[in-house]
């Protein structure tokens, strides 16, 4: 299942693109979120030696306490690391965006990577790489635009476009001082534990589901697995710079709810209209995540030597979701 990644598959993977993550040291933030805990998984199982950055007191062996608001992190956490994989940020699709909202989902992704930034350019010896999480959001809503690295940011007054390319800027300390930078502009991440699919499957489950709108709106999505496999790839690559995590193939959001209907045997018929998802998220919400269409391209990735594990959204979703689907109990003789 993919909310439990396959580690022979993930490794099988990264260890043929790149050098085996043996004896290595990465420092992760945000290890305890969904795409935390099974990036750490994946590569402690491939022999890398991990060490997880928290905001309370550490507990265990593999912690160390850092409180990136007050700029402090133990002392050396980060020394002999070899790639610092940093994934903190809370939830955008948490609560409706007010002004206190938006406040905590900027500091806790610029604040943060400021720190670990600033930290990493004043080692003697730093990190060989730091992969600082990004998203699609900082293209805006472009319609059917293939969006690829090179395209422009979204205008100022989109939040989602101006608050992560200020998350891209303040890796820019770790970047002038020498240090690889990556961005890994994440898409619509499919795991079971994911917020939107929590948030959908009780409606298409009970036949309610259906395209958001006119279902036109382009879905850039990713599988939590190919995610870590990418994650970890990058880390070990010499890719640097944005680089758009999101499967080959994006999809409209009318078929991603076709696709969504079909792995759980139900109908997709019933249309959101977009004023029920303004009332539900809030206008400007609704335009940023249900409304927005962001068709991203992933050719940076595969050039630099990727294999995605998942294509198909269709059989993506199918085996996400297998113990979902209903089947009828067998004829007994």
């Amino acid at each position: 299942m993919f909310c439990h990644p396959s580690t022979a598959a993930l490794r099988t993977t990264v260890m043929s693109q790149g050098d085996s993550l043996n004896r290595k040291k990465f420092v992760v933030t945000g290890a305890s979120g969904l795409i935390g805990t099974s990036l750490v998984d994946h590569l402690r199982s491939g022999g890398a030696d991990v060490v997880r950055l928290v905001r309370r007191e550490a507990k265990y062996s593999d912690e160390a306490r850092w409180d990136p608001y007050e700029g402090t992190i133990d002392d050396g956490a980060l020394e002999g690391a070899d790639a610092v994989i940093h994934l903190s940020g809370a939830g955008i699709g948490d609560g409706r965006w007010t002004s206190n909202r938006k406040q905590v989902l900027h500091d806790s992704r610029i604040v943060t990577t400021r720190t670990i930034a600033e930290h990493i350019s004043q080692m003697d010896n730093p990190p060989e790489v730091l992969v600082s999480q990004s998203a699609i959001g900082i293209y805006g809503s472009r319609g059917d635009e293939m969006l690829t690295e090179e395209s422009s940011w979204g205008p100022d007054d989109d939040f989602l476009a101006s608050l992560t390319a200020d998350w891209e800027g303040a890796a820019d300390p770790a970047r002038q001082a020498g240090t690889r930078v990556v961005h890994p502009r994440t898409g619509l991440v499919l795991a079971r534990q994911a917020d939107l699919i929590n948030r959908l499957l009780p409606i298409f489950k009970a036949g309610l589901g259906g395209p958001i709108g006119d279902g036109s709106q382009w879905w850039s999505w990713v599988t939590l697995r190919d995610v870590v496999g990418a994650l970890a790839f990058m880390a070990e690559s010499s890719v640097d710079g944005p680089v758009n995590l999101v499967a080959p193939e994006p999809v409209t959001q009318g078929e991603f709810a076709d696709a969504l209907a079909d792995a759980l045997g139900r109908p997709s018929v019933v249309p959101v209209p977009k004023f029920a998802m303004k009332l539900a998220l809030g206008a400007e919400k609704a335009r940023g995540i249900g409304l927005s269409s962001t068709r991203a391209s992933s050719q940076k990735l595969q050039d630099a030597g990727y294999e995605f594990l998942d294509v198909d959204i269709r059989r993506a979703l199918e085996e996400m979701l297998e113990d979902q689907i209903s089947r009828p109990d067998p004829v007994r003789g």
